[in-house]
């Protein structure tokens, strides 16, 4: 077995379990978390992105998200938002390298050596849930969501891999992170200086959204992407628009592509806002992949 346990807790039933395991694909230990609701032997899953200086645990302990997965029957797969270790390269602010992976695969030293969280998320990770969670059935696909870059996370990885990803959805993403400084200074960094913000477009929603025809959004398969954002959110109304959501409805409109994006009055960035809403997402989730509503 590639995976060991650190931690085990149960919750409405079901268990959470945080697993250690070494990343070829990093180049270093790497931590996630999965829940599993309980009396099922085979279920789908939501995988769950998280944002800017989280781990595993932000999700697990604040989004309050076990109680309705546990009613719905699916499991939920949580990685960290980076690679970790001492000698994993680092940036002294909150917003670059640990904590700050951005889910793309960096190609600009010192980061491209374990910068590479999409082969991560949509390749290694899979492979070790299919051989080692046998629980978890990912033979039609996952569900994917997640927060501000996990949501940027979410959308992107659903466009880029629709015969992964059957169904996305985020709150408060980074939706259109060439736009934004998030996402500029990532881009500059990952990619580099010279082309990071043109490459940074196959990492950005609104870009790749754009750039599809019409018969390559209808490919996609995604009936509906659920976003919600806070109408408080200091991102989406401070001094600098990080998120950019009407950036992503209106080009979705233009292209045929179904969106339902909520702005919730008052509510703000954080995971009081997310625990709000979480039943809607992993409603909207379990729906897509066909679990019964218990």
């Amino acid at each position: 077995m590639q995976l060991s346990v650190v931690a085990k807790m149960l919750q409405f039933g079901g268990v959470w379990t945080r697993y250690k395991h070494m990343s070829k694909t990093l180049g270093c230990e790497m931590i996630f978390a999965v829940y599993l609701p309980p009396d099922i032997t085979e279920t789908k899953c939501l995988k769950w992105l998280s944002g800017l200086t989280c781990t595993d645990l932000n999700f697990v302990e604040k989004a309050g998200a076990a109680r309705h997965a546990a009613k719905r029957g699916i499991a939920l797969v949580l990685p960290d938002t980076s690679p970790r270790g001492s000698d994993v390269p680092n940036d002294e602010n909150y917003d670059l390298g640990q904590g700050a992976g951005f889910y793309l695969d960096a190609t600009q030293m010192p980061w491209s050596t374990n910068y590479k969280m999409e082969s991560y998320v949509t390749q290694e990770l899979v492979d070790l849930i299919d051989k080692e969670i046998p629980e978890i059935d990912i033979s039609e696909g996952f569900a994917i969501s997640g927060h501000s870059m996990g949501g940027h996370g979410a959308l992107t990885l659903a466009m880029k891999y629709p015969d992964l990803y059957k169904s996305v959805s985020a709150f408060s993403p980074i939706c259109h992170p060439t736009q934004c400084p998030w996402g500029t200074k990532a881009f500059s960094a990952y990619f580099g200086e010279e082309n990071g913000i043109q490459i940074g477009k196959n990492y950005d929603a609104t870009e790749l959204m754009t750039a599809m025809t019409l018969q390559q959004v209808k490919e996609l398969g995604l009936d509906n992407i659920l976003i919600d954002q806070g109408s408080q959110d200091n991102f989406l109304i401070g001094d600098v628009n990080q998120l950019r959501p009407e950036d992503f409805r209106i080009i979705c409109e233009a292209k045929g592509q179904s969106i339902n994006l909520r702005y919730q009055s008052g509510y703000d960035h954080s995971y009081y806002f997310i625990s709000s809403f979480i039943d809607d997402h992993i409603n909207h989730a379990a729906d897509r992949l066909f679990l019964s509503n218990n």
